[in-house]
C-alpha cells in the first residue's frame, strides 16, 4: 500500500552544490544550491532565483564555479545557504574557507571542497518557472585526497546530498551496484 505525502522536491537526494562567484569589489561570494544538474557532458543547469547575489554576479562576470560539498564542510555549506550575500557582504570571509582564482574563468575555486567545475555563462532563461543559468564546463579539478588511480573515488569524496523531506544532509559513500552491467543479468 502506498501512502500519500506532501508535494515537495520529490526527486532526491538532491546535490549540495556550492556556486562561487566574485562580487563587484572582487570579494568571494558562495551560495548553496540544490537545484542543479548536468544538461550535457560539458553543460550545467542551475535553477536559481534571480534575486540571489550569486545570479547578479554570474550575469556581470559571465562565469562561476560549482563545487561538490562534502561531509567535512557541512556547516559551511549550510551557512552559504542560510545567509544571503545581499545582506552579508563578507559572507565568505566569515566561513573560514579559502579560495584561489581560477585560471580558466573569472570565478573563485573554493580550496576545501573536493571537486570544482569551472564554468562560463552560456545562457539565462527567465520565465514563470524561475531563473535558469546554463553554463559550459571548461575545466574540472579534484583534490588528490579524493582520487584513486586517477579517478574520483566516491568513498573518499564523502559528498553530501540534501533530503528535502526531512531537511537533512546525508553522506553519499556506499556503492551498491555497477551501472550498465548489473541490469544485463535480467536480459
Amino acid at each position: 500500500m502506498r501512502e500519500k505525502i506532501n508535494v515537495t522536491e520529490g526527486i532526491f537526494p538532491m546535490p549540495v552544490l556550492m556556486i562561487a562567484t566574485y562580487n563587484e569589489d572582487g570579494s568571494v561570494n558562495v551560495m548553496n544550491a540544490a537545484w542543479g544538474t548536468m544538461l550535457e557532458r560539458d553543460e550545467v543547469l542551475l535553477n536559481l532565483s534571480s534575486e540571489h547575489k550569486t545570479v547578479k554576479n554570474i550575469k556581470e562576470r559571465k562565469a562561476f564555479t560549482i563545487s561538490i560539498a562534502d561531509a567535512d564542510h557541512t556547516k559551511e555549506a549550510d551557512y552559504f545557504g542560510v545567509v544571503s550575500g545581499n545582506k552579508e557582504t563578507n559572507k565568505f570571509a566569515k566561513s573560514g574557507l579559502t579560495s584561489t582564482k581560477s585560471d580558466n574563468v573569472d570565478a573563485p575555486i573554493i580550496n576545501e571542497f573536493p571537486i570544482c567545475l569551472e564554468c562560463t555563462l552560456l545562457k539565462v532563461q527567465d520565465d514563470e518557472y524561475n531563473y535558469g543559468v546554463i553554463g559550459k564546463v571548461l575545466n574540472v579539478t579534484a583534490l588528490e585526497s579524493v582520487m584513486t588511480n586517477g579517478k574520483v573515488d566516491v568513498t573518499k569524496l564523502n559528498a553530501i546530498a540534501f533530503d528535502p523531506y526531512t531537511h537533512g544532509y546525508y553522506k553519499v559513500t556506499e556503492r551498491v551496484g555497477n551501472a550498465f552491467k548489473d541490469g544485463l543479468e535480467i536480459k
